[in-house]
């Protein structure tokens, strides 16, 4: 479009020169005609410098209207504090540089304004960490302190079992409290890509039966069913065996934890030509429609009733993600009211071999 007002305007000064120059020659051939063909002359002369005056004032309007409305809009994308993208002015990606140019404020104010927002949320998570993390540290120390202060006043009068009673609450509160504190550790690490797989070649299948074994009396213990089916011919995986047992026990743990007594949980491997798909299910409760979007998020920990989370920090599922995200796979979840939960991820399979 700019080429072609300036073209336009090139072909309007180019007449007017003409008519000009036109007068010019009439003017000089009848100069002695006469007085009055000189003030014809002038009068052309001035019309003419007038209407090419006129027709730049009209181009440089056009030229400049859309450059005044982008400023009106990047000075509305301020005023706003930068939160809202500007999308007032329409613009075609095969037009003029002013398109260009629209385009590109456009694209940058939306990668700001989601940036913006990013930097809130994280301050926002910050914030509820800081909280949750002062609550949960603060609940097992001063547990920790009331059964070791009755200890150390009441030694004497108490019984070889009360005296050994109170000391198996707090060690239990201890290792509450080093499970957060490694969480937390952990998570960080995962967060900040200060920890990188250490990828190998091991079959999954062995890995999974390795993990349900410790899960076996705990699950006796709550009156649980662990089940297992594992496809034939599933192929070795390629990943860190630290990370995907650490991911297993989680997720593991997390059906144990919000399955009532008589109820399973279950472990299923299949496998495709590139992915070995792994799917841990329970027949607890459900997660409600609007917690399913949060379960990952650190810190977030939903209601389960009686099967609450005494003990859970709300991290597990956290590092359960990033580690799969760090294997370049995905983790998904899907939960009906009163029917259970099924976490899903896929780890890269080892190509066969011919």
């Amino acid at each position: 479009m700019l080429r072609s007002l300036y073209g336009k305007l090139t072909i309007a000064l180019m007449l007017v020169f003409f008519s000009l120059g036109a007068a010019f020659i009439v003017a000089t051939e009848q100069m002695l005609e006469g007085p009055r063909l000189l003030e014809l002359a002038a009068d052309l002369i001035i019309g003419a410098i007038a209407f090419s005056l006129l027709a730049a004032l009209i181009v440089f309007n056009l030229l400049t209207r859309r450059l005044r409305l982008l400023a009106a809009e990047m000075d509305a994308f301020r005023a706003h504090g930068l939160s809202q993208p500007m999308r007032g002015l329409n613009a075609r990606p095969q037009g003029d540089e002013i398109d260009r140019l629209v385009i590109a404020f456009q694209e940058m104010s939306e990668r700001i304004a989601s940036q913006l927002r990013a930097l809130e949320r994280n301050d926002e998570q910050r914030r509820e960490l800081l909280a949750n993390v002062s609550h949960d540290l603060r609940t097992p120390l001063a547990s920790m302190q009331g059964y070791l202060e009755i200890l150390l006043l009441r030694h004497g009068a108490l019984s070889p079992d009360e005296a050994r009673s109170y000391l198996e609450i707090a060690a239990k509160h201890s290792d509450r409290l080093g499970k957060l504190v490694r969480d937390l550790f952990e998570l960080t690490k995962l967060e900040a890509h200060d920890v990188r797989p250490q990828a190998e070649e091991f079959p999954l299948t062995e890995l999974v039966q390795d993990v349900l074994q410790k899960f076996e009396l705990t699950a006796e213990q709550r009156g649980l069913r662990l089940e297992h089916r594992l496809a034939s011919a599933v192929p070795p995986v390629r990943a860190d065996i630290g990370m995907i047992e650490r991911v297993l026990e989680n997720l593991l743990e997390n059906a144990i934890r919000h399955t009532p007594a008589g109820g399973a949980v279950r472990i299923e491997l299949d496998a495709d030509a590139e992915h070995v798909l792994v799917s841990i299910s329970d027949t607890g409760r459900g997660i409600a429609p609007e917690d399913l979007a949060q379960v990952f998020d650190r810190y977030y920990r939903v209601d389960r009733g009686e099967f609450g989370n005494a003990g859970n920090a709300g991290l597990g599922l956290a590092i359960t993600r990033r580690i799969v995200e760090l294997h370049g796979g995905c983790i998904t979840v899907d939960s009906t009211a009163g029917v259970g939960t099924t976490f899903r991820f896929d780890l890269p399979a080892v190509p066969r071999r011919c």
